[in-house]
């Protein structure tokens, strides 16, 4: 489409017999005049007539702003005599993916080989922003046959599985900026939790652990500061996951909240042997309440409440003692997670109510997981490590996005963190 100097617009038309006509609309009441040109040209009736004049349009569109650019490249009009050594040499077809469809194109050549098209590049084979399209599918856990599939019946052209897969990896760099970007000095709290795939590694399919480090920074702003993909926990696994926030610029940690990781503690103390090691309260009590049938779980729950929101540690291990010796007949060993992990159990004591809602309330991290979980439900088996990762990037985007505001009460949580951790909180 060309807009001349006395306001008239000229319309490039494909029409359906392959030539190619100019039709001139003027200004005012151009729009009006372009559709009545397109309902002329293409017998339009019904939405989809509408489409299939739209991908002709384009084409010769896209056909018309290359003939333009080659006549640039050359220095003369196509109609011109000029005398050069460079010249137009024909075109060749391409097949280009838009958002009406594919549409074919008409290259212009020259006989150099040194025209370079600008509106749809060399080896560009996409204008329809179907790139991100693609992401966005495989963001809320679409497998690649999924979105093929949906690409196919709203687009109406096929995405080949590893094409998507091609697209998908664009991220990787991203992801593995994202994964080095340098993080704050001093985090208060920081939150360890764990979600398990089913990931295709080597032809053998086997459970692979995602976990997610989400920390709470000094203004009591979220935010995910470590993703990883493990099989096996260890200390010594967790001594590099910590050691890597070291080398990004983490210097203290206050508390760190996990539930029973296999060597979590020893790297801790080794990592950071000033951080206070906190066992999960909603992990204790949903491994405690785990094989209990419906009718006493809610009593029993109700007890457990009267361990971790007693106002001392030693009222906390009176009614630990309590409560075990209520339910251990019935349930022998239900209680003894809390016996052996007491020391892990009890620096929550220390603080306030409100810190401790902070730190035994695991909202943030729990619809971290949720949206993982999803990921679950939409893929048996993950393909690939690779694979893996980038969807839990991609749903950790979707989440994080979210978090705006700081968590509620934060002025009285860091101010009990100042208190009590004295010159170790920045100023």
């Amino acid at each position: 489409m060309l807009f001349s100097a006395c306001g008239s617009l000229h319309l490039a038309v494909n029409t359906r017999d392959g030539t190619f006509t100019r039709k001139t609309c003027t200004m005012p009441g151009t729009q009006k005049n372009i559709i009545s040109a397109l309902i002329d040209e293409y017998d339009i009736e019904t939405a989809e007539d509408i489409q299939d004049a739209l991908r002709d349009l384009l084409g010769g569109t896209i056909k018309s702003m290359m003939e333009a650019e080659m006549s640039e490249h050359l220095g003369y009009e196509k109609s011109e005599r000029f005398d050069s050594d460079n010249y137009r040499n024909g075109t060749k077809s391409k097949k280009v993916r838009s958002k009406y469809g594919e549409v074919e194109v008409d290259v212009p050549k020259d006989r150099n080989g040194t025209f370079e098209p600008q509106v749809v590049k060399k080896r560009q084979k996409d204008i329809s922003s179907i790139d991100d399209i693609i992401i966005g599918m495989y963001a809320r856990g679409l497998t690649t046959r999924q979105i093929s599939d949906q690409v196919e019946d709203i687009y109406g052209f096929e995405c080949s599985e590893s094409f998507i897969s091609n697209v998908t990896d664009k991220i990787l760099t991203e992801i593995e900026d994202w994964q080095s970007r340098p993080l704050d000095s001093v985090y208060p709290i920081v939150f360890i939790d764990a979600v398990h795939f089913s990931v295709r590694d080597n032809g053998i399919v086997r459970k692979l652990a995602a976990y997610v480090m989400l920390g709470i920074n000094c203004d009591g702003e979220k935010d995910i500061i470590s993703l990883s993909i493990g099989e096996n926990e260890s200390s010594k696994y967790w001594l590099g996951v910590l050691n890597e926030l070291k080398n990004r610029g983490v210097q203290d940690i206050m508390v760190i909240c996990a539930d029973g990781l296999t060597g979590i503690k020893e790297a801790i103390s080794t990592a950071f042997p000033k951080t206070e090691y906190q066992r999960c309260i909603v992990h204790m009590v949903r491994n405690t309440l785990k094989h209990v049938p419906y009718k006493d779980m809610k009593p029993f729950a109700t007890d457990l409440k009267s361990i971790y929101l007693a106002p001392t540690e030693e009222k906390a291990r009176t009614n630990l003692d309590e409560v075990s010796a209520k339910w251990s007949e019935k349930y022998p060993h239900s209680m003894n997670r809390w016996y052996d992990n007491w020391d892990a159990v009890c620096p929550i004591f220390k603080f306030s109510m409100e810190v401790r809602k902070v730190i035994y309330t695991t909202n943030a991290i729990e619809s971290v997981n949720s949206t993982y979980k999803k990921l679950n439900r939409q893929r048996s088996v993950f393909p690939s490590p690779t694979a893996l990762m980038k969807s839990l990037y991609l749903s950790t985007m979707q989440v994080t996005r979210r978090w705006s505001q700081p968590l509620r009460n934060w002025g009285t949580v860091y101010g009990e963190f100042c208190i009590m951790y004295g010159d170790r909180m920045p100023d």
